[in-house]
């Protein structure tokens, strides 16, 4: 095991070195050939090269090859407050595009009526769009929201990819909280195309659940992020603030 491991750091290293002596934008040697200059097989190759991906180093095009990348914006944000990418990005003078939009009505499965509070059937509008930063694909986003919340129509004309924004924007519903799940997913098939990875690449994915001020989920949205481009944190409180106030006071006198 210890043997494995060290081989494997020395891959990293000798791949950290190949990509730092290669130019942005170039493209390094296919899987095959650099397997076997590296002395490793495709899968260890691969995994390696994984966390290369999620720091944004290099970029992986299903069938075209690996191109490194230079040094790019990271979006950092906290948690307690929910906030657009677009409006992330703007904080740090990052532009950010919307790629492909698709807009479809679906009917609500059992799933989604439970969730949304909506009958089994009911209409509901699903958007699916990719964000785009520094030239490239970094996140996939799809709500989905009752019909009564949010229309096909309603993104015709001005929307740049935030559902979020446009109901601020329109103030109504009010909006009140989200919780969310945090999780890190294997990129399926549909997504690693979208973000121009390769299938089972790691993703940090969100499922949020959109709170109106009378507690009605009107937004259930999954957001698939590349690691390399995100950078989340949370603020939390010390348990039991109040008693070790109380003993530091104790101790004083």
């Amino acid at each position: 095991m210890a043997d494995s491991m060290r081989s494997f750091k020395r891959l990293q290293s000798n791949l950290a070195t190949l990509i730092s002596a290669t130019p942005s934008g170039a493209r390094l040697p296919s899987e095959p050939d650099l397997a076997r200059q590296l002395g490793v097989s495709r899968a260890t190759l691969r995994e390696a090269m994984r966390s290369f991906e999620g720091q944004g180093l290099i970029r992986r095009r299903q069938g075209v090859g690996t191109f490194v990348v230079g040094p790019g914006h990271i979006i950092a944000s906290g948690l307690e407050v929910l906030e657009s990418i677009e409006n992330l990005a703007q904080q740090i003078g990052l532009e950010v595009a919307m790629g492909d939009l698709q807009v479809t009505q679906i009917q609500a499965d059992d799933e989604h009526a439970e969730i949304l509070n909506v009958a089994p059937g009911s209409l509901l509008v699903q958007v699916s769009r990719v964000i785009h930063a520094d030239k490239r694909p970094v996140a996939y986003l799809v709500d989905v929201l009752p019909d009564d919340i949010l229309m096909p129509s309603d993104l015709q004309t001005g929307f740049t990819g935030s559902v979020l924004d446009l109901l601020l924007r329109r103030g109504s519903p009010l909006l009140l909280n989200s919780r969310t799940e945090i999780r890190a997913v294997a990129a399926a098939s549909d997504i690693a195309r979208a973000l121009e990875i390769q299938r089972g690449d790691v993703l940090l994915m969100f499922v949020a659940y959109l709170y109106t001020s009378e507690g009605r989920v009107v937004d259930y949205s999954f957001s698939y992020f590349l690691p390399g481009y995100f950078r989340f944190h949370v603020i939390r409180s010390v348990g039991n603030i109040l008693t070790q106030q109380r003993v530091a006071e104790q101790e004083r006198r």
